[in-house]
């Protein structure tokens, strides 16, 4: 397989003359909403876990590493012959390639949906961890009753806001919930460092560890569990095609990879770097429900449950953008013989009802985000982000 001819080459074929390309903020926003997901929830608990210093440091390289191998996929792309991460395994390693990159793709998606609808749980109503307890938005505001439960508060999530807007068939469709998406990822950790910088004037704050601490509760080999969550916050390579098709050069996608990954590389570290000055030790796995606790002060209150209702809508508008790569992938496996999947209403039904379903059943029986970003970032998502794409340039 030989790269694309030129980093100018086009992207949308001949047969999508009639569709105006998409446009490269568009795209940056697509791209920055696939990155910024449920990964950042848990960048807070990497700074507990490894100490300032070495997490910089990771977050950095990762980032770097994540360019270069979209870089890889761009370029030994063929030009109109394939829309999905799997198209291009396939040219390089036939049919075996091409289902192991649909497998992973798969295994990492249903994981990002599960991970996300957990989160919205953990927000709207609360969480229970061992003897420890953390009220959701909705008990503290309007106290516990049946229909603010978890199982009640994600399935009316699931059909008023994700359902309208996982039937977009188009990508280009979701630019402007991406654009919503990445504004509201950046106020929450606008937010996240007002809190900080208040309480370090007002001397609330732990000082923030610089390196690991070896002791009872952190161990050697509990350094190694941050790598994983790293890499799956990084990980968005199975939209690379969707989103680059839409674009008229390649340039442009490349453009907006490395401009969405500046963005989220900035907004990780300092959502890390506050979040973790905030809690210091106590930072829970998934930052959003340590801010249940009490502020003290009306504003204090206020800022808290603005910080989790905003990050709860972000993820729900990062919901439908993996959603698509996940339902195009699994059409690819099941259905190879038929016709493109946009184009058959009753099949593109079934599979997004199908998806809604598992993702909700699963997130109701799966109580914690940390040990699915372990499983996530050690398989799949480094297949996807790293494996398969210096595999594509040695082949």
């Amino acid at each position: 397989m030989s790269p694309v001819a030129g980093v100018s080459a086009p992207l949308l074929g001949e047969s999508k003359a009639a569709t105006p390309p998409a446009s490269v903020p568009g795209a940056v926003f697509n791209v920055a909403t696939s990155i910024v997901g449920a990964g950042i929830m848990s960048i807070p608990a990497i700074m507990k876990v490894l100490g300032v210093v070495p997490a910089f440091a990771m977050i950095l390289v990762v980032a770097v590493l994540a360019e270069l191998s979209v870089d890889f996929l761009m370029r030994f792309t063929h030009s109109g012959e394939t829309m999905t991460y799997a198209g291009v395994m396939r040219e390089a390693f036939g049919s075996a390639g091409a289902l192991a990159a649909q497998v992973c793709v798969i295994i990492t998606n249903v994981g990002g949906l599960i991970l996300y609808l957990i989160i919205i749980g953990d927000v709207l109503s609360g969480k229970q961890n061992g003897g420890e307890v953390h009220l959701g938005i909705l008990q503290q505001w309007f106290g516990i009753h049946w229909w603010n439960s978890r199982e009640f508060a994600l399935l009316f999530t699931l059909v008023f806001v994700m359902l309208p807007l996982v039937l977009y068939k188009r990508v280009e469709s979701l630019k402007y919930s991406s654009a919503v998406s990445t504004l509201l990822a950046v106020a929450f950790v606008g937010i996240c460092c007002g809190l900080a910088i208040t309480a370090l004037v007002q001397g609330k704050t732990q000082t923030p560890r610089l390196f690991p601490r070896l002791d009872y509760q952190t161990s050697f080999f509990d350094l190694f569990t941050a790598v994983p969550v790293v890499v799956t916050a990084f990980t968005f390579h199975f939209n690379v095609h969707p989103i680059g098709f839409e674009l008229a050069k390649a340039s442009q996608m490349t453009t907006a990879v490395r401009l969405a990954l500046l963005l989220c590389a900035v907004i990780y570290l300092a959502i890390g770097l506050f979040g973790y000055m905030l809690f210091g030790d106590s930072t829970q796995s998934d930052i959003l429900i340590n801010f249940d606790q009490n502020a003290g002060s009306a504003i204090g209150s206020f800022l808290n449950s603005l910080v989790r209702v905003s990050y709860a809508l972000h993820i729900m508008l990062v919901f439908p953008l993996l959603n698509f790569s996940l339902r195009a992938n699994i059409d690819e496996v099941l259905f190879p013989k038929k016709p493109m999947l946009a184009t058959d209403n009753k099949r593109f039904m079934i599979l997004t009802l199908v998806l809604l379903v598992f993702s909700y059943l699963a997130a109701i029986a799966i109580p914690d985000i940390w040990y699915f970003f372990q499983f996530l970032g050690s398989s799949s998502a480094v297949c996807l982000a790293f494996i398969f794409p210096g595999s594509i340039v040695l082949r």
